[in-house]
Parts: C-alpha cells; structure tokens; sequence
C-alpha cells in the first residue's frame, strides 16, 4: 500500500520507523534484529536510507594515486525485499541524486517497480567527505526537485528512451524531506519553504522532517508550510537521545537546537544510562504533544535505538 494511503485510511495516528542498511559485509539480521520489537506497534511502513559511494586514493607505483569508489552501507534494495517478504510490511526506499546518472536512477525505479514496491523518498543526499560541496554526477540530478519530475514521469509512463512503445507506467506514492529548523544551505526559512513547495507542486505526496528536539519549531514549520499552501501531510521525524555525546554531535550534523531545559537535563547526567532515561522521556512528551497537534504519523529514526523506541511507542500507541 502506498504511504499516502495508509495515512488517508487511518483512524489515529501511524507508526513507522526508518533504517540503516548495515555496514558492507555485515548481516542482515541485524535489520530483523532491530525491527523485531517493535512489531507489536504495528508499523505502517519502514523507511530504508541509501548511502551513496565514497572516495579514497590509493597509492601505485610510481607514486601515481587512483580514486577508488567505495560504498560502506550498500543493500538497499534488497532489504526492502526482505523486510517485504518477511514481514509483508511496506517499504519506503530512499533515492538519491548523488552517485546516480538520469539512467541509473531509472533503472534502480525500474528494479523497484518488479518488486512491487510503490513508495520511494526523493532526496538530494549529501555531500561526500572528500568535497566540500555537493557535486551531482554527470549526467545526473542536482537537486531533489528534478528527481520528483523523473519519477513522475515515469508514473505517467515516459521513460527517458522517446521511442519505447507499450511502456508500463510505475506507480510511486513520492515522499520528501522538510525542514523545521531550515536545510543548512539553504539562505532562509523562506527560501527553503520555496524549495519544499516546488517539489510538492512537482508531485510529492507527502514530507518527512529531520529530525528535531522542539516542537514549537515544528509546529511554526507546519504553519509555515500551510501559509506557503504546502498541505500535504506533514510526518515529524523523531529520534531518541541517548548519550550525552550526542547533544554536541547531532547539532553539529544535522543542523537542529537542543532546547536549553532539555540540555540542562543532560547536562545533571552522570551516564549515558541516566542521558538515555531522560531521552526517552524527552521524546516521550514530543510524541504525546505532537498526537495531539494532529500529526498523522510518528516516524522514528531508529540508529540502532529499537528498545528505546519501544519504551516510548509503548507509552503513546
């Protein structure tokens, strides 16, 4: 079932969950692991990130050095066949611009369309670490926006070979990313509401935010969002504080505040154990508070964190 219909048929609100792929050469069980407890939540569908290639240069002889393209969590696709059939729950894969040309990218829709997937995350990516600015691949998609029109398109039946005759059209339900506290590049909030609603007004069905720690943020970006005349659902993107490492390093990463009461509940923390007891029950209220704003589906960014998600989901489901 499509992520659009799953929240147009619900009574209250959803359950999802997203997940890493492993690191390459690493078993799948350890997805089935994390999933395992919180089957009891009945999670409506189950997000899985791609991670494009990185760039090493290994020395030859001569003391010439070549680009070597690595990928350290590579498996998408496949977990999705597998967590489908396993489990018979729905998937969302993420597609992104970076690491992918136009064809490549249809390609990898094509594979998806055989599995009877129909949901996929259109995103950018990210930069990787060996430039300092996101560089698309020749050939490729710069920005998220053109990605949504590709797929689209191929929803409409047009592939990007013209003269293909009796083409069958796919049938993805396309999601994006928003941003309560604004995308680190973009100039301004505004801007990057401009961004939001032109890949919505391109197709998207539906956004899920970054993760945020201040609901009042998300809640102005809803609002925001409804006066830009966004009014697709909009899904908050939660994780789970569990160490206090993770207060300075999360900031840093994904560009989002810690409140200050709850820093200052970290910061009274003598372990992680005791960071971890306050996170949950941090993200415990978030969810409570954002049930009865009207969000129509919780979506929990798992980072290996399965038990204490399930503490808070048992709490609030």
């Amino acid at each position: 079932m499509k992520v659009i219909d799953h929240i147009k048929n619900a009574k209250s609100a959803l359950f999802s969950i997203e997940i890493l792929p492993p690191l390459k050469g690493k078993s799948i069980q350890s997805i089935f692991d994390g999933i395992d407890p919180l089957l009891e939540f009945n999670p409506s569908f189950i997000d899985v990130t791609y991670h494009r290639e990185e760039y090493f240069y290994k020395k030859r002889e001569g003391g010439f050095l070549e680009k070597v393209s690595i990928r350290k969590r590579p498996g998408t696709v496949g977990i999705c066949a597998a967590i489908i059939n396993k489990y018979k729950i729905d998937v969302v894969p993420h597609i992104i611009c970076g690491g992918f040309t136009r064809e490549e990218t249809e390609n990898a829709l094509i594979d998806l369309h055989f599995l009877g997937i129909d949901n996929v995350l259109a995103l950018r990516g990210d930069a990787i670490k060996s430039e300092g600015a996101f560089m698309p691949e020749p050939g490729g998609h710069h920005y998220a926006y053109d990605l949504v029109k590709q797929i689209v398109t191929m929803n409409k039946g047009h592939y990007l070979e013209e003269d293909l005759v009796d083409v069958a059209p796919t049938g993805f339900s396309i999601g994006v990313a928003g941003y309560p506290e604004k995308h680190f590049e973009a100039p301004n909030l505004t801007a990057d509401l401009k961004n939001l609603k032109r890949k919505v007004d391109a197709g998207a069905e539906y956004i899920v935010t970054q993760m945020f720690f201040d609901n009042k943020k998300f809640i102005e970006f809803v609002n925001a969002c409804r006066e830009m005349d966004i009014h697709v659902p909009i899904l908050p993107g939660l994780k789970i504080l569990t160490t206090k490492k993770q207060s300075s390093i999360l900031p840093k990463l994904f560009n989002i505040d810690i409140p200050q009461d709850f820093l200052e509940e970290i910061e009274k923390c003598q372990t992680d154990s005791e960071v971890r007891e306050v996170g949950i029950e941090w993200c415990t209220r978030q969810s409570k508070e954002l049930i009865k704003f009207g969000v129509p589906c919780l979506h929990f960014y798992t980072m290996g964190q399965s038990e204490a998600i399930r503490r808070v989901a048992s709490k609030v489901f």
